[in-house]
């Protein structure tokens, strides 16, 4: 392996980005191996991470000694794929130990090299900075650090952020922005709001959070005070019947259970909210009218999804909301349905996110009446927007 031990010892400088070993000899040992290049304390190092079936092992080495390992690893590897800033390399082993070497230059060397020892995403609130609200909430330890168990909800915290963000220029700076948050529960978003809003962005908010649950309340209540955020308060009750304010810059409503989501968005219609952002949970009402003895005109048409009740309820899920979207630029809102979190941390990862861009009612009432009558519907929603549901 001499020519493969000489080509590693020239690429394994501060040009490296990665290379990734596979098709090894033996099936039941390391399956695939990573390489990629990491700073630490001012001094060059690449880290291997060695795959097995079940798991996963890491190990920082300098450049002599990556190129010896690489190189010994290659006797039980048949490929090498290998990246620089203006090359790529493919080595070969056959079975019987001949080694082949091909490489392609990148026209430009355009390409960045990653050298920080721990790659990840940039969070709008940091790991490593200590925030009162997540470390009470048993997110963040005392020090700053994520707590293991709770990354999950670290990343979703910031993922909601993000989504804040991208609305900030619809949030008037020169005037006390009202916001509500809608079965806040125990309020780890309600908290990042008022944080993010008036602590980093010196915004001037009022936000209300409303729940069910009064120990709950009670709870976030207490954590308000204690953090001094004279102007986050949290109330007992529901959302049909919450007639507290007269205007309202912002409705959030967080796995309403299912036509609680309904009341809130016909809430925010009718107090003209600049800004709705929702995560709907639980979506029974439409599954329950997808009734086969219904005879609608469309069942036959979707009987393959109909026909099962899992496909059935997840397709309910999704004409719900995309109902709810529609209703939603019917009133006057741009719509957007987006992705919460990763699929694999929880289901309900649909957010819809609406933006008031006029008072007109847009031409969607079409659109909703057709599907209405195509498969018998008829959604909340679109029940007490009818009504012009008073606030």
């Amino acid at each position: 392996m001499k020519e493969i031990k000489e080509l590693l010892y020239s690429i394994l400088n501060i040009e490296f980005i990665r290379a990734i070993l596979s098709n090894p000899r033996n099936k039941e040992d390391v399956l695939k191996i990573k390489v990629r290049p990491v700073e630490k304390k001012g001094e060059l190092f690449f880290q291997c991470e060695l795959f097995t079936k079940t798991q996963a092992f890491h190990e920082n080495l300098k450049p002599e000694e990556a190129a010896e390992r690489l190189a010994e690893y290659m006797d039980e590897f048949r490929q090498m794929q290998i990246s620089t800033k203006c090359m790529d390399y493919t080595i070969l082993v056959s079975k019987k130990g001949k080694v082949s070497i091909q490489k392609k230059a990148v026209k430009g060397c355009v390409r960045k090299v990653e050298l920080s020892h721990n790659r990840s995403k940039k969070y709008i609130l940091k790991e490593g900075t200590p925030v009162p609200f997540l470390q009470d909430l048993g997110v963040m330890t005392q020090d700053g650090k994520i707590v293991h168990s709770r990354f999950d909800k670290f990343r979703q915290i910031n993922r909601f952020l993000e989504f804040i963000e991208d609305i900030l220029p619809k949030l008037e700076k020169n005037k006390e922005i009202t916001i509500l948050d809608f079965g806040c529960g125990k309020s780890y978003l309600t908290f990042a709001m008022y944080y993010y809003l008036h602590v980093l962005k010196n915004y001037n908010i009022r936000i209300i959070g409303l729940d069910l649950k009064k120990d709950v309340i009670a709870k976030c209540n207490e954590l308000s005070r204690k953090y001094g955020y004279e102007k986050l308060e949290f109330l007992v009750g529901d959302i049909a019947d919450y007639e507290g304010v007269d205007e309202v810059d912002m409705v959030v409503t967080l796995h309403a259970c299912d036509t609680a989501t309904d009341f809130a968005l016909a809430k925010a219609v009718g107090w003209n909210a600049k800004v709705i952002l929702s995560v709907p949970c639980c979506q029974h009402e439409l599954n329950a009218q997808l009734q086969k003895d219904k005879g609608t005109k469309g069942y036959e048409v979707l009987a393959p999804i109909l026909d099962y009740g899992l496909l059935k309820e997840r397709f309910a899920s999704l004409l719900t909301d995309g109902l709810r979207a529609k209703y939603l630029e019917e009133c006057g809102y741009e719509t957007q349905i987006l992705e919460f979190i990763d699929m694999e941390h929880t289901p309900k990862n649909i957010l819809i996110r609406a933006v008031k861009v006029g008072a007109d009612r847009k031409q969607n009432g079409g659109e909703i009446k057709a599907c209405k009558e195509f498969l018998n519907l008829n959604p909340m929603l679109g029940v007490l927007l009818d009504k012009g549901m008073e606030v």
